[in-house]
């Protein structure tokens, strides 16, 4: 009965991340990471040590099926800036690989706080009435590289496939919302593939029956999870089209502030 319940619990879960991640082009990682976290933590499944990391690798895992399904509506609703996908794309890629080997270094309550600390200062971005210099244009090669490096990195050691860096960064750049959030959805199965191959490689893609992982994949989460994602994510891509830009960001921010507070508590008690 307790596996029905929780499977059911996944199910919903990916329902609201898909959503989410339709709507702000963010993969539902923010919302997959803190639930499973949580969830880990009641239940005792895991060691309180290995319990991100697994929530972590498993957020990333989902979102290939998530944005993969947002990003096709994405596709073709004609949003997508494909311009910024060539410019940020292979870098995006070797920093989220290599958070895979990065995040297993990394104490547990730094892993946590960090994660924390990030939603915050973007959720403050988002929030605010801050508008970029209607003059500034997209950065050049080195601009890009460092971009898309660091935002791989970050966003596989959170586990949100770069929307969470790539939407608030497009929008310093002058990209409208609708057209970063697109791009951002885009972005994020390669993004989310290279960084579950990431985790994977570092753990050695090990398939533990007991526990119901490969590697740090928490597969028991993951299917019910993708499941819900991909009957959400069309429907939030199409809710998003509907929503004025300023209110979306609105949204975006308000969603990452509830996350990081959770995320910066669990680090203060570890």
């Amino acid at each position: 009965m307790e596996q029905v319940f929780f499977i059911c619990l996944y199910i919903v879960l990916g329902l609201g991340s898909g959503f989410i991640g339709g709507l702000l082009g963010i993969g539902g990682g923010v919302v997959i990471v803190p639930a499973l976290v949580i969830s880990y933590d009641l239940t005792r499944r895991f060691a309180p040590e290995q319990s991100l990391l697994i929530a972590v690798a498993t957020s990333l895992a989902c979102i290939i099926f998530t944005s993969a399904s947002a990003g096709y509506t994405q596709y073709r609703a004609g949003k997508v800036r494909w311009d910024l996908f060539q410019k940020l794309l292979a870098f995006l890629l070797l920093g989220s690989f290599l958070a895979g080997w990065i995040a297993p270094l990394l104490p547990p309550e730094v892993f946590r706080g960090f994660i924390g600390l990030f939603l915050a200062i973007v959720a403050l971005i988002m929030l605010s009435n801050w508008q970029p210099d209607p003059k500034r244009r997209f950065p050049g090669f080195v601009g890009s590289a460092s971009l898309g490096l660091g935002g791989g990195i970050a966003a596989g050691l959170a586990g949100i496939a770069g929307g969470n860096v790539i939407v608030p960064s497009l929008v310093f750049f002058n990209t409208p919302i609708h057209n970063a959030t697109a791009t951002a959805s885009s972005l994020g199965v390669p993004i989310a593939l290279m960084g579950t191959m990431g985790y994977l490689s570092s753990s050695g893609f090990t398939l533990d029956r007991g526990t119901g992982t490969l590697g740090f994949i928490d597969l028991y989460a993951f299917v019910p999870i993708v499941i819900g994602a991909l009957i959400a994510a069309p429907q939030g891509v199409r809710f998003a089209h509907k929503v004025p830009a300023a209110k979306l960001k609105k949204l975006f921010g308000l969603l990452l502030v509830v996350v990081s507070v959770r995320m910066l508590y669990s680090a203060a008690s570890f």
